[in-house]
């Protein structure tokens, strides 16, 4: 993970923007034929809110025989949230949710205590080929909800509010923004929202959420009279009010909310406030005792032979 600390801005330099903390970005990888770029965790521990994890998938086009399923894996203490912007996946899970996941839909599976889910390409991707595009995020979950019923929702792309202002049109994903508040519920204070600005058209930053960052999809964004590039994380200073500014059409996710009540510790897909209930976790998995997918039974991904040790702590900025 890059890191480029802002806290002492020099006019003229691109780390220096008086508004902007610190700029993330993000490490490349690929995982099944496909470039994910990982943002979050961040170098420095940080989380963003709720927001723990957030990982850029794609864009990719898959030629025939080259996409790869995500099979079943467990997940607690957190919630996941993926949005689509192009391409589609069939999300399974030891609910029996069975739900295809579709561009400018959310999908919100709430872990708690525990649950198994799968994402699968359809046939004909898996034959012809296709496209992928989206980003995947975790939500820690407060720790008196950390052990709580799992749980799914899905809100359909025309089910969340959008707010349309000059050459600003943007859709509330989770929690509130602009006057609008999306329907999908969430365990603490949040702000996600999809932004598509014209060339010139400003997004405010104002200070309704305690911790909020930007990050950009596409085109150039100028923040403070710095111009930063996509694929860029610009986490905002707390309690300061800004604009992003379109230098070109762009597209960025703002992404924020409270600082969560402690640090949390994460492991493979595990997030928990306490050591010990993770271990529990991964032996649990390692011996059978997760409930399954009941139509996605026959295949699994096996946790690291590493076990938990001492997983990483993350802690809310500030804290």
């Amino acid at each position: 993970m890059s890191v480029v600390p802002c806290s002492d801005p020099a006019p003229g330099d691109a780390a220096g923007c008086a508004a902007v903390e610190t700029v993330l970005v993000p490490r490349r990888r690929d995982i099944g034929g496909m470039e994910v770029g990982r943002v979050l965790p961040s170098a420095q521990g940080q989380m963003i809110g709720p927001f723990i994890f957030f990982d850029r998938m794609g864009p990719v086009r898959f030629g025939p025989h080259q996409a790869e399923d995500v099979l079943p894996h467990p997940h607690i203490g957190l919630a996941t949230v993926t949005y689509l912007l192009d391409g589609t996946m069939t999300h399974r899970d030891s609910l029996g949710t069975a739900q295809v996941i579709t561009p400018g839909a959310v999908n919100l599976m709430t872990a708690g205590r525990g649950i198994v889910h799968s994402e699968r390409h359809d046939a004909r991707v898996k034959s012809a080929g296709g496209t992928l595009s989206g980003v995947q995020i975790w939500l820690a979950l407060p720790e008196a909800r950390e052990d709580g019923p799992p749980d799914f929702v899905h809100a359909a792309a025309d089910a969340l509010p959008r707010v349309e202002d000059g050459g600003l049109s943007a859709r509330v994903i989770l929690g509130t923004a602009f006057g609008a508040r999306s329907p999908v519920p969430v365990a603490s204070p949040a702000v996600y929202v999809d932004a598509c600005l014209a060339a010139g058209a400003t997004l405010p930053l104002d200070a309704e959420h305690e911790e909020r960052a930007l990050f950009i999809l596409d085109g150039e964004v100028e923040v403070d009279g710095t111009a930063f590039a996509e694929g860029r994380m610009l986490v905002i200073r707390n309690g300061l009010s800004t604009q992003a500014r379109a230098r070109t059409t762009a597209r960025v996710l703002l992404l924020g909310g409270a600082a969560l009540d402690g640090p949390r510790y994460i492991w493979w897909n595990f997030v928990s406030s306490r050591l010990e209930r993770i271990a529990h976790a991964r032996e649990a998995w390692r011996q059978g005792r997760f409930d399954l997918i009941p139509t996605d039974r026959d295949t699994f991904i096996p946790a690291p032979d590493d076990g938990p040790g001492r997983p990483r702590a993350q802690r809310p900025r500030g804290v």
